[in-house]
């Protein structure tokens, strides 16, 4: 008898790695106010009531709470409806979970630190700069201080579910490239660690079945830019010589990008590492993974 998996807001690139990975070995029930796949059935976890009744009605034994307002200048835009999605609906999956006394995972993020140090471990302290990062923390806290059990794992600068749902910056730099652009203008001043969807799942799951429950960061091994990022994907496209390269500082970009983002966004899996659980891999090969996977033929009309 497979155990069973309730994943709300499944509808985004993090959700299509948690359905690729999970649906074999487990019976999966896969919700979003977002309905774009055949497996996905309508939830809005905003609604306590319908949230309750649809999780109660399937008997999961895990209950995985994944959606959120990632965008972080909508979120600056509308901070009330930012806190209900990112921080009340939270609250909700934590009550539901305890009803029903099953664990809990949540998705936290790099970004909720401030940036002052140039590399956060799983037990430094977050202090969020904005709007998405105060609503993605006081999520975080509420399931670390009131979940019976709990995963909490903290991503990075997600990459995954290809041109379709990925709304971060590689589809962004792809996006441009496809539009025949030959110069990016790239920041300088911002240090992260991508997170490839698909290790990130596959990395809950080996959590899941230790029963190894707790906080835990979840990157790609190895620190990077977002500069060295996009010269690593110029480099996997075989464009690095039709493509140039501009540094700019983040003021480029205050125009479109205006919400305050923390210049270092580097973590460290160091619990995951202390335990022998850290699946994550170097961020370079992740990248040329998710290419390969997911945009063969998306450059096709690419010329020189």
């Amino acid at each position: 008898m497979k155990h069973k998996i309730y994943i709300a807001g499944c509808g985004g690139m993090l959700g299509e790695a948690f359905h690729e990975q999970f649906k074999d070995d487990y019976q999966i029930k896969c919700t979003d106010k977002d309905v774009n796949e055949s497996w996905l059935s309508f939830l809005d976890f905003r609604d306590f009531e319908a949230y309750k009744k649809d999780v109660c009605d399937f008997e999961p034994d895990y209950l995985f709470h994944l959606g959120a307002y990632t965008d972080l200048e909508f979120c600056e835009l509308n901070a009330d409806e930012t806190y209900n999605t990112n921080t009340l609906a939270v609250e909700n999956a934590v009550y539901i979970a305890n009803s029903l006394d099953i664990p809990l995972l949540y998705i936290s993020t790099a970004g909720i630190f401030d940036g002052k140090k140039e590399l956060y471990d799983d037990w430094d302290q977050p202090n969020p700069l904005g709007v998405y990062a105060r609503s993605k923390y006081m999520g975080e806290r509420f399931v670390v201080e009131n979940a019976r059990r709990f995963l909490v794992c903290r991503a990075g600068w997600m990459m995954g579910a290809g041109p379709r749902k990925d709304k971060k910056f590689i589809q962004k730099i792809m996006k441009q490239l496809k539009e025949g652009k030959k110069e990016l203008h790239i920041v300088d001043d911002k240090d992260g660690t991508p997170t490839f969807t698909h290790d990130f799942a596959r990395n809950v799951k080996a959590l899941l079945q230790k029963e190894y429950w707790g906080l835990y960061n979840m990157v790609c091994g190895g620190q990077t830019s977002r500069i060295e990022v996009a010269k690593e994907l110029l480099k996997i496209l075989n464009l690095s010589d039709e493509v140039k390269i501009t540094a700019v500082s983040s003021d480029y970009f205050k125009d479109v990008y205006f919400a305050q983002r923390p210049p270092c966004e580097r973590l460290i899996n160091r619990k995951l590492n202390i335990r022998n659980m850290n699946l994550m891999q170097d961020w370079k090969v992740a990248l040329n993974q998710y290419i390969a996977a997911y945009y063969k033929d998306y450059l096709k009309s690419w010329k020189n």
